[in-house]
């Protein structure tokens, strides 16, 4: 059976990158450039009209900026569409902003091809994946953070799907979650829409953000898968 083709909108102000971006997916087999944005109100326009897997969405460009977009693509499509976020600033508050708007995966712009591959291929299948470079300063930068009251937050979730939050802020794809719990991967996968409706959340990252601005999981404990 031939795998599933991954359908993507590229969306950055500079048209060399655009170019560069659809020649490097279009050569993959199993990845589809349904079109392309040169500014955040553009992509927006397109998903809404073309509803890719996946938005490559460069932070910084005129007008409507990468992270509103991402946060204006995710409401439309009620988080159906992943955004990974691609910049060549590592800095804080772009990973911070870009992860509580519910982008799925933030990438440098001089990561390697095929990591960008995987990464579309990753977040397509519902995972989440940042940047090694990225993990490591976000953590550090939760290490600073005062831990938030849990108790209106999480009181509503099961314990089984308290179980599954922490699993996924330690860094677990479904399949290791589903082993580790001794769960169907169809279980994991709904326990994950429960949590998310509960929370009112987007996407696995803000999972993530949550489980340790919450203190269910500290800096010090685990780490994000990267």
């Amino acid at each position: 059976m031939d795998a599933p083709v991954t359908t993507v909108l590229i969306a950055d102000d500079q048209a060399m990158i655009r170019a560069g971006l659809v020649a490097l997916l279009s050569a993959e087999p199993n990845v589809r450039v349904l079109a392309e944005a040169e500014d955040g109100r553009s992509a927006l326009a397109a998903v809404q009209r073309r509803r890719p897997d996946v938005v490559l969405m460069d932070v910084r460009m005129p007008g409507m900026d990468g992270i509103t977009a991402a946060q204006e693509i995710l409401a439309a499509t009620e988080g159906r569409t992943a955004v990974i976020m691609l910049t060549v600033y590592d800095l804080d508050e772009y990973v911070y902003s870009a992860l509580r708007a519910g982008a799925s995966g933030f990438l440098l712009k001089d990561a390697p091809p095929e990591e960008l591959v995987k990464a579309v291929h990753t977040v397509a299948s519902g995972e989440a994946l940042l940047a090694p470079s990225v993990t490591k300063r976000l953590l550090q930068r939760f290490a600073s953070l005062g831990v938030r009251d849990a108790a209106s937050e999480l009181n509503e979730l099961t314990g089984r799907e308290r179980d599954v939050l922490l699993e996924v802020a330690r860094g677990g794809s479904n399949a290791e979650i589903a082993k580790n719990l001794g769960l169907a991967e169809l279980t994991v996968k709904s326990h994950l829409y429960h949590v998310m409706q509960k929370l009112h959340l987007s996407s696995r990252t803000q999972l993530v953000i949550t489980a340790y601005e919450t203190g269910l999981v500290s800096p010090g404990q685990t780490q994000i898968p990267g």
